[in-house]
């Protein structure tokens, strides 16, 4: 094998390949990339047996073939090469790479025990535009658990629901204190069944479709896996296999206290007054009453610090207490100027969306402040 690529070309593919690698591997042949040269193009694998990448770049052949080379050490050594032309040959089982004045001879493994995940049936194909998928994950992934006890929370949920709009393709994400869902209208035919993206994933996902704007990114979902197709890469991943919770029966319907406030204006003083609160609990009351909103935070070891603001709220006075951090996290994922909250009582979920849309919706349990 004997090929020829711009530096430009082949290091955005490597440095995609590579954060799939871990620098010290147990299975001494996933801590290479793998390398096909046919035709005029040159494909770069990368896999850690959970997720694949696979990168596409135009290349000049001069001998077909494929090899594997160490990962981290390839991509270290052709970012600090001089931008032009890399040559890359295989030759008795080492991996040559020449760039300018300079030259490194790297040590290889076979490609025939290179695995290939992403192989296998996909029995559901969808199109979606890129930055509406990358908006959708933006909107949810921050209430993804990291408690690994309850794995089936690790990700986020992806299926089609039926609604009064139609079938819907939704994004929810929970950890058991807050909720996040977005959805968009399904490109499917509501079959797609159901499936929870692991966070990594969600991770890698995100990194390939920025910048795509609204290009086109492909789909392929079966019970087990999950194939998109976005730019030159194709991004293969095993799904967690388990049952997302029926999140729906935490959505509150019936919190009857509504109240309409400036997002950048609350975030800033929830930001504010959580200074003083404790490391451990961040906890934060809000004191609603007429045309107003009090937010507060008691620190025995620090001291307290209080901010009043105007809200459009005419219902019966109510005190509840927040996370403060998971407040500013949802607050950061809305993507209106203004919030409306609706509650019920200091012991109920409050419901955080847009005047008059079901979602994006966030929904986050009290605590006791």
């Amino acid at each position: 094998m004997k090929i020829t690529v711009n530096k430009d070309d082949i290091l955005p593919a490597l440095q995609r390949a590579v954060r799939l690698v871990e620098r010290r591997n147990t299975i001494p042949i996933l801590a290479n990339v793998k390398l096909e040269a046919a035709g005029e193009t040159l494909t770069i694998t990368a896999t850690d047996l959970d997720m694949q990448a696979t990168s596409t770049l135009p290349a000049q052949v001069a001998a077909p073939g494929e090899m594997t080379a160490p990962a981290h050490t390839l991509c270290d050594f052709v970012k600090k090469l001089e931008a032009g032309a890399v040559t890359i040959t295989e030759e008795g089982g080492k991996a040559s790479i020449r760039g300018g004045r300079s030259r490194a001879s790297l040590n290889a493994l076979s490609p025939a025990d290179f695995p290939d995940l992403a192989m296998g049936e996909f029995g559901h194909t969808f199109e979606l535009a890129a930055d509406v998928l990358a908006d959708m994950f933006a909107r949810v992934q921050f209430a993804i658990s990291t408690e690994e006890t309850r794995y089936y929370l690790n990700g986020i949920y992806l299926h089609e629901a039926q609604t009064e709009a139609g079938t819907m393709l939704r994004a929810v994400a929970t950890d058991g204190h807050r909720l996040a869902l977005a959805q968009v209208r399904s490109p499917g035919n509501g079959t797609m069944p159901g499936i929870i993206l692991p966070r990594k994933a969600v991770s890698e996902i995100d990194k390939l479709v920025a910048g795509l704007k609204d290009a086109t990114v492909r789909l392929e979902v079966s019970a087990t896996k999950l194939r998109l197709a976005a730019g030159g890469t194709v991004l293969a991943t095993k799904l967690i296999d388990g049952t997302f919770p029926d999140y729906t029966r935490v959505i509150p319907a019936g919190n009857d206290r509504l109240a309409s406030l400036d997002k950048a204006t609350l975030s800033a003083a929830v930001d504010r007054v959580s200074t003083l609160s404790s490391d451990r609990g961040r906890g934060a009351k809000l004191t609603l009453s007429e045309g107003r909103l009090q937010i507060s935070v008691t620190n025995p070891d620090s001291g307290d610090a209080t901010e009043d603001l105007e809200a459009d709220f005419g219902g019966e006075p109510l005190e509840i207490g927040f996370n403060s951090r998971y407040v500013l996290d949802i607050l950061s994922a809305f993507p209106a100027a203004r919030v409306r909250i609706a509650l019920a009582d200091a012991g109920s979920p409050a419901l955080f969306t847009i005047d008059g849309a079901p979602a994006p919706a966030f929904v986050l349990m009290p605590m006791r402040v």
